[in-house]
């Protein structure tokens, strides 16, 4: 039985290549493809695929977010992140997040089977270039243990990414389901947590934590 893979990435040209690579090798079927990560979240319960690709860096909901969603809701289900991103900030959140790979870009299409064939063995991959970081890390003494646990709450990391990304409050609250004064109270929180008074700062934080990209 073929293995059942999603994809998930905010470019329709990368959803195209990797799709056409994949069914390629008779072993997978491409089930569904998504543009961001909280779209790939409504798509893994309707289609319950064996592993999702997650890019990182997308709008609206993030790879990491994304990741830490799915694999409390769906565990079985397996995580190979997607970047364009070979920095060890990125490497560390994702595998915290759940995934069991992580592939640069840049080097997609020649590791891609090596990739899936690993993750969907229960083995952990992790591509050459961004390897090479994680271990410069170790080298420095920083090891693997990542930054500072995050003092926000997931719902406020959604907030603060859409207004990273520019969008009005009344936006916030129609795409995360909410009332105005809720984004308005998360907004306030996000805030007093981080100790920061404008948009500029928090576009920044965001942007520096990998919550947002400026490479979109």
């Amino acid at each position: 039985m073929k293995k059942r893979i999603l994809i998930v990435d905010d470019h329709k040209i990368v959803r195209e290549g990797l799709r056409s690579l994949i069914e390629d090798d008779g072993s997978y079927e491409v089930v569904g493809e998504a543009a961001n990560g909280r779209e790939a979240l409504k798509l893994v319960r309707q289609l319950l695929p064996d592993l999702v690709i997650m890019d990182v860096a997308m709008n609206e909901m993030n790879g990491i977010d994304a990741t830490r969603q799915l694999t409390r809701v769906a565990p079985d289900v397996r995580v190979l992140a997607l970047s364009m991103h070979s920095d060890s900030r990125y490497v560390k959140q994702m595998l915290e997040a759940g995934a069991m790979g992580y592939l640069v870009k840049e080097n997609a299409f020649e590791e891609i089977a090596a990739a899936l064939r690993s993750v969907l063995a229960g083995r952990l991959y992790v591509s050459p270039q961004a390897s090479g970081a994680i271990l410069q890390d170790i080298v420095h003494g920083q090891g693997m243990e990542g930054d500072a646990v995050s003092p926000l709450t997931t719902r406020e990391k959604e907030t603060l990414q859409l207004i990273a990304e520019g969008h009005s409050t009344a936006e916030i609250a129609e795409r995360l389901f909410v009332s105005v004064k809720t984004v308005e109270t998360h907004r306030k929180k996000v805030m007093d947590k981080l100790e920061l008074r404008s948009v500029a700062e928090l576009t920044k934080y965001a942007i520096r934590e990998g919550i947002t990209s400026v490479d979109k």
